[in-house]
Order: C-alpha cells, then sequence, then structure tokens
C-alpha cells in the first residue's frame, strides 16, 4: 500500500470556489465575499490542504497588530471530517508556525474556537495554545455563541524598562 501524501497549496482565483465549499461544509459560520477577497492577497497566510491530490482542508490567517505588536490570526483551519487524524491539520498548523518562527517578529498567535468544540481545543493544546479568554455572545446565529481565544505566545511581552534579549 502505498504512503498517503499530504500538500499545501496556494489559494488562487481558480480554486476559491473550493475553499468557499471546504469552509461551508467545514464551520457552522459563513464567510463573507471580503473575507475570500483578502484571502486571494494572502499569501502564504492562506493554503489549501490536499490528501492524495484532493482538497480536504485549509488553514486562512491575517497579521493584527495590537499595542504595537504583530499577531497571527488565524481565522480558519479546518480539514473534511472523514480526513481528521491523518495529520492534515498539524500539517496546516505547522506551515503557520514556520511562517511566524521565519517572520521572527510576532508577539503571538490567536484565534477563536466554540467553547464547545472540545477536539479542536485539545488540538491546539498539543502546539502549546491556551485559553486566555472566553468572549460571550462571539458567535452569530450558531449555538453556543461563546468562543474561547487560544493562544500561543511566541515571546515574552517585554516591559519599557527591561533590556531586549540578546
Amino acid at each position: 500500500m502505498t504512503r498517503a501524501t499530504i500538500e499545501l497549496g496556494d489559494v488562487t482565483p481558480h480554486n476559491l470556489q473550493q475553499l468557499k465549499r471546504l469552509n461551508q461544509v467545514v464551520f457552522p459560520v459563513s464567510y463573507n465575499d471580503k473575507f475570500y477577497k483578502d484571502i486571494l492577497e494572502a499569501g502564504e497566510l492562506a493554503k489549501l490542504a490536499y490528501y492524495n491530490d484532493i482538497v480536504v482542508g485549509a488553514v486562512c490567517c491575517r497579521i493584527d497588530i495590537l499595542e504595537g505588536s504583530r499577531r497571527l490570526y488565524i481565522m480558519t483551519l479546518g480539514c473534511l471530517a472523514p480526513y481528521r487524524k491523518r495529520g492534515i491539520g498539524a500539517k496546516m498548523l505547522e506551515h503557520v508556525l514556520n511562517f511566524v518562527e521565519k517572520d521572527g517578529d510576532f508577539h503571538s498567535i490567536f484565534l477563536h474556537v466554540q467553547v464547545n468544540n472540545q477536539s479542536a481545543i485539545d488540538f491546539y493544546k498539543k502546539f502549546g495554545f491556551e485559553i486566555v479568554e472566553t468572549k460571550e455572545q462571539y458567535y452569530k446565529r450558531i449555538e453556543p455563541a461563546d468562543a474561547h481565544v487560544l493562544m500561543k505566545l511566541l515571546r515574552p511581552q517585554q516591559t519599557l524598562n527591561s533590556e531586549p534579549e540578546k
């Protein structure tokens, strides 16, 4: 038996419909046209995941700046249910982690997870993410509407008086 191949590919105007369809199936919320327009400009921050040449997952991120610190926000990271537990989510998250490590100027990575999505919470915790906050009524039109904010700190907060690490 041959080993399955998992590869990541760019999101382009030619495969954008596949991303839209995937997100409709995987996530309980829908995303507007601006979301997809922005994704086309995201470069390495938006990837489709292929399992033996079939699109089965995707990750989409953006860069946020809060109090002068760059943070990477994972807007979506998902995989079709029959393909879960095969390393596809890990491959997508490792791509994101490698991106921020190579860049070297990110304070943290964060995302929102529906409070009842224990498998997603467990997945992110394996990669060093922690629940740092719970936002009530974060989601509209889905239950439960609350979301945990998960964060992975990439570098310690520097106070104004402290010397930068060498």
